[in-house]
């Protein structure tokens, strides 16, 4: 797994993990892109909104999940259907999640469980919440870099705060349409381009990284044993 371009599809993110020399074959594939637009909205949409509810808990164990607000997807964007009183936010992110030039950015299967810790929620969910405003609005990808960009610079969009992190352990997640469920793991946000310094993605190491330039942040993960309803997962590949 090390020794090959690794895409991970996984929030804010959604992130794509590649390894060292694959950057142009990863954007080969960019350019083969099979979902080279956006679907019509309907097919990005859970007609039942509680069935999308129930999905979103299944993001983290329910320990975490059952105290959590979710938000749902609608046609004018990520509504509060559930209140929570633990401070964490569980919702189903759909590709958009991803850096532009992921080749499913626009994948309307994918379907990903996330249930952020509060710090996240303050400070990492408004990216993906200004996403999907921009996406439901018709903007074009480059639009959407450049306005999430411009929100950066004015300071529209909060500093990363400290210990921002999720669960991402859903069973019934759909990462993208080459890794399907692929692992549950836990992801971590930190500002800039940190990997070296968490040792991230050395061999031998379990923690993987990625630099995410477009929300100025590089995103950890770290795989774990159990699927958020206690039962195994596949065993890490190396």
């Amino acid at each position: 797994m090390r020794k090959n371009a690794v895409r991970i599809i996984a929030s804010a993110f959604l992130v794509q993990l590649v390894a060292p020399g694959a950057t142009n074959e990863a954007r080969a594939q960019g350019d083969r892109a099979p979902y080279p637009a956006m679907a019509p909205l309907d097919q990005y949409l859970m007609a039942d909104k509680d069935a999308e509810v129930a999905l979103a808990l299944t993001a983290a164990p329910r320990s975490v999940s059952e105290g959590a607000e979710v938000m749902v997807l609608g046609r004018e964007g990520y509504t509060t259907a559930a209140k929570g009183g633990n401070g964490f936010l569980c919702l189903v992110e759909r590709a958009w999640g991803a850096a532009t030039d992921d080749p499913e950015f626009w994948n309307p299967r994918v379907r990903s469980p996330i249930c952020f810790n509060p710090a996240a929620r303050r400070t990492f969910v408004p990216i993906f919440l200004m996403k999907t405003r921009l996406v439901l609005a018709g903007r074009s990808k480059k639009e959407i870099v450049q306005s999430v960009a411009s929100a950066f610079d004015k300071k529209e969009l909060p500093a990363l705060e400290a210990g921002g992190m999720c669960y991402m352990m859903s069973k019934q997640q759909y990462l993208s349409d080459r890794g399907k469920a692929w692992h549950p793991h836990l992801m971590f946000f930190v500002p800039g381009d940190a990997a070296r310094d968490w040792g991230a993605n050395l061999p031998g190491s379990p923690l993987m990284a990625a630099n995410d330039p477009e929300e100025r942040a590089t995103i950890f993960m770290l795989w774990v044993g159990e699927w958020s309803d206690g039962t195994p997962a596949p065993p890490m590949a190396h």
